[in-house]
């Protein structure tokens, strides 16, 4: 029962240091500098003119980004000047989160 107690220890140990490792290795998603240019909160949707976001090799455009969460939107219009990440999640450009 002991070796197999210690058994158990070594391999939550193994399991944990290599989940540390690669988070630890993963680059972080960078915060962009974006202006609102409009608003959709019904479709989860928002159009962002933004500087260059180096993790999607995208240079500084316009575009419509899909939104991780409709609630991020609240409180966005037209107009205001951000900050924000942006990944892909599930295969869809995403604004990860968003700031005034």
């Amino acid at each position: 029962m002991k070796n197999l107690t210690v058994a158990a220890i070594a391999s939550l140990a193994i399991v944990v240091g290599a989940v540390s490792a690669s988070a630890q290795g993963a680059p972080a998603t960078p915060t962009v500098a974006g202006t609102i240019k409009k608003v959709d909160a019904e479709q989860g949707k928002v159009t962002i003119d933004h500087a260059k976001i180096p993790n999607l090799d995208m240079d500084a455009m316009s575009m419509v980004w899909k939104v991780k969460d409709p609630e991020m939107l609240k409180g966005l219009k037209a107009g205001d000047k951000v900050k924000f990440t942006a990944d892909r999640v599930d295969g869809a450009l995403t604004v990860t989160s968003i700031k005034k």
